[in-house]
């Protein structure tokens, strides 16, 4: 049997003063060495980082020659919500490297965000791989290959030079091997690494986007690729996401979700945060990850509306969904945090 990790509950929502319901889960908080301040649950086992690999990708690709304006590099990084923008942003990127649309070989879908999806289907729009939230991820993608003559049809393949490449810079920039490789939603391939190896990473890139020396290649593209999607935080998801509102309301942060209930934040003193919601949860997500910032000694004022969204009933406030405070430390500094947790 596959192991199961020891998730925490973490997060409670609440009708009218009752407990509704528990997400469990496991968090990382890391140091600017890189090291676990404080964690909870499980967060050193492997689990799949989904989406929030995306940034790691896209330094691979700068590091093998993408070159792109920095709104077109933050949809690169992007879980995009198939808006116009997007979808014109995916097309863009394919058109400077001479490709179409026929070139990429992620999945169908409809647009995620409700709104664009909603608009897309008024205008009698179908499930299409440009409007699918990793395009923009698949179309620079493509265009690595056409920059470096590397096969185009196989660019998926775990054993293209593109995804060998894409391999290395995940391990350059989260310090673990992974422990086993599988296949993501839109056919990536999807390394397994820790919670603790994930908030290194992002911990890293933004500290590197606010001015951390590089010390090689691999850090100087990481630089590019998170000051990109700080300085475009709606081309790395869009209007009403909770990623853009937290990129907006703490400058200087990197924030990127996944699938099943997976949250990443660097902050550019060099700390990071990895969230993993066990039931896969989108909603529990957030509020854990602003929680936890507020333990690292963030000010989180500016993004108090992710911290607890209302439960409803009847079109009424009845609740609230909230992180458990039992699942973390008080506020401590770095230096508290380390005598802490040596």
């Amino acid at each position: 049997m596959a192991h199961l990790p020891v998730h925490v509950p973490l997060a409670a929502f609440s009708r009218d003063q009752r407990i509704e319901g528990v997400h469990y889960g496991s968090l990382a908080a890391t140091a600017p060495d890189g090291s676990l301040l404080f964690g909870a649950g499980d967060p050193a086992t492997p689990f799949y980082p989904r989406s929030s690999l995306k940034p790691f990708q896209a330094v691979a690709m700068v590091l093998a020659g993408l070159d792109l304006p920095e709104h077109l590099l933050a949809l690169a990084a992007a879980s995009h919500s198939g808006g116009a923008a997007h979808r014109a942003g995916a097309v863009e990127i394919l058109r400077r490297h001479g490709l179409g649309i026929d070139a990429l070989r992620n999945t169908r879908d409809l647009p995620y965000g409700v709104a664009e999806r909603e608009e897309w289907l008024r205008a009698g729009g179908a499930a299409d791989r440009i409007c699918q939230n990793c395009s923009g991820k698949h179309a620079a993608m493509v265009g690595t290959c056409t920059l470096n003559d590397w096969p185009l049809e196989s660019y998926l393949d775990p054993g293209h030079p593109l995804q060998q490449l894409v391999a290395r810079t995940v391990t350059a920039l989260t310090g673990e091997e992974p422990a086993q490789w599988s296949t993501d939603g839109c056919g990536t391939p999807l390394p397994a690494l820790s919670l603790t190896a994930m908030a290194r990473g992002y911990g890293r890139m933004a500290g590197l986007a606010a001015g951390t020396e590089a010390d090689d290649d691999v850090e100087a593209a990481a630089a590019v690729v998170a000051r990109a999607m700080m300085r475009n935080p709606e081309m790395v998801a869009g209007e009403g996401r909770d990623v853009t509102a937290l990129m907006r309301g703490l400058p200087g942060a990197l924030a990127k979700d996944g699938f099943e209930g997976v949250q990443l934040i660097g902050l550019p003193d060099g700390r990071g945060v990895a969230v993993k919601i066990s039931d896969g949860g989108d909603r529990a997500r957030m509020p854990v990850a602003v929680r936890t910032l507020l333990s690292l000694g963030v000010d989180v004022s500016g993004v108090d509306g992710l911290a607890s969204p209302p439960i409803l009933g009847g079109g009424m406030v009845r609740g609230t969904l909230t992180a458990l405070e039992s699942a973390f430390p008080d506020h401590l500094s770095t230096e508290q945090n380390r005598e802490d947790n040596p």
